[in-house]
């Protein structure tokens, strides 16, 4: 399980030497989806607050036309991938996957992008580099999980690796060089929890500096800058340092064959993927409410999430999406947990001002069930039991949330998700031209003209 001989490696060798004939149809169409999945959140989010910020640093250090900046002028590739990377994270509506806990989108693509942009590469070698970042990603990630989750993001730690696999593949990285970008690239993974704890901007941050420590592992890497060479498996590594039990054999299992792109999960809420599988049950039993009366609610999860979602009264439209409660509440109350449930007029300064959830949350409990947390993270398991005032008692459960590959969402599905995120902020015309850009892309001669009118400024 543990035989980490020359692991970091191995894993080079394989991002260095893949090209785009070697992935399947499956896994080209699944990472076209991963795209327009990504930018919807990408452009959406491009106008919050936090990525205004975050556009208004990166135009402060240095001007620059290699690659585009949603929502702003045209940046540096670093500061592209990190101004991206950042507005992707900001409405909760970027993929994740379950084995790692890792939001791949929002890291990779933006990496990928900004370097396939600059060196002016063709839309194939751009999705082989983003089904490559997922590979990288996920697998490092899977490598350290669960116990790796107590205390770091992967999104801002496993990712660097696949930021950095992304650039590296554009860049034509030779098996050293590509190892050399690993070794800087974990060397500069990071991303500790405790944002939580304030509902601070870092949750953010994390993709986007991920992305931005990718490109910049890469860059290095090809200018002949070293990196060390057993990142992963090194005696004061990756691997030992953030992971009470890691399993190595997670790298290399079906590398090649197993595409870990395949197994993404779209979000279908804008919430904390933690909520999910209980929103999606709740709205199963929200018809057979039929508007009586909630005498009390019972939700059974799993203990890593529950960590992350255990907030019983929120104050504010950040903690809500990490309230399971709040989440709950919300789809049985209203059918629907999109960005509306989130809205700042929700929230004033005594808490939350929308009576019929308030008044509901006190009703709620939440409690870590063993045989849920065993199952975690292959699963992300939830079971609720809802007794009415009437004595009635419906009960629901399900492992996997709905976008998920067990209880999958069509491509279809994913661009009415589109459609909802960008019409209103953008225009119809614009939503149009924005799906034409990624369907154009496999076939396009220069990435750096497939997204030009796109920006959102």
């Amino acid at each position: 399980m543990n035989d980490v001989t020359g692991l970091t490696r191995k894993l080079a060798d394989f991002l260095s030497g893949a090209t785009f004939a070697d992935l399947p149809a499956r896994v080209v169409a699944d990472t076209k989806r991963a795209v327009l999945d990504w930018l919807g959140s990408a452009l959406a989010g491009s106008l919050e607050g936090p990525a205004r910020i975050a556009q208004g640093v990166v135009r402060g250090l240095g001007i620059s036309n290699d690659a585009t900046v949603f929502g702003a002028p045209r940046a540096s590739a670093a500061g592209a991938a990190l101004a991206n990377g950042i507005a992707s994270h900001i409405l909760e509506f970027d993929d994740v996957h379950k084995g790692s806990t890792l939001h791949a989108a929002a890291p990779v693509i933006p990496a990928a992008l900004a370097v396939a942009e600059r060196e002016h590469a063709n839309g194939r070698a751009f999705l082989l580099a983003v089904a490559l970042g997922y590979e990288a990603a996920l697998r490092v990630g899977e490598a350290v999980n669960p116990s790796h989750y107590r205390f770091w993001h992967p999104t801002g730690t496993a990712a660097t690796f696949g930021s950095a696999a992304a650039a590296g593949s554009l860049l034509g990285l030779d098996v050293p060089r590509m190892l050399d970008a690993l070794g800087s690239a974990g060397t500069q993974a990071a991303g500790l929890w405790e944002f939580n704890a304030d509902g601070a901007m870092s949750k953010h941050l994390h993709p986007g500096k991920a992305a931005f420590n990718g490109v910049l592992a890469a860059d290095l890497a090809k200018a002949g800058f070293t990196g060390a060479t057993r990142i992963l498996e090194g005696e004061r590594g990756f691997f030992r340092a953030m992971s009470e039990g890691f399993d190595a054999s997670r790298i290399t299992a079906g590398l090649g064959t197993q595409w870990k792109i395949t197994e993404n999960c779209y979000k279908m809420h804008s919430c904390c993927g933690h909520t999910h599988t209980a929103i999606d049950v709740a709205l199963e039993l929200r018809d057979a409410i039929e508007g009586r009366g909630i005498a009390s609610i019972e939700i059974e999860t799993y203990g890593p999430g529950f960590e992350i979602v255990k907030e019983m009264s929120p104050g504010t439209p950040y903690q809500a999406k990490f309230s399971l409660a709040y989440c709950v509440a919300a789809a049985l109350l209203e059918g629907r947990v999109g960005l509306e449930q989130f809205s700042p007029d929700r929230f004033g300064a005594d808490g939350l001002v929308v009576q019929p959830i308030r008044f509901l949350l006190p009703k709620i409990h939440v409690a870590v069930a063993d045989d849920l947390t065993a199952a975690y993270p292959r699963a992300w398991p939830v079971r609720v039991a809802v007794k009415l005032e009437d004595g009635t008692a419906l009960k629901g459960a399900t492992d996997y949330p709905r976008g998920n590959p067990e209880n999958p969402v069509s491509t279809e599905g994913l661009e009415s998700k589109f459609v909802d995120l960008v019409a209103p902020r953008f225009g119809p015309e614009f939503v149009l031209r924005a799906l034409a850009a990624v369907e154009s892309i496999e076939g396009c001669a220069d990435m750096a003209e497939v997204f030009r009118g796109l920006e959102g400024e």
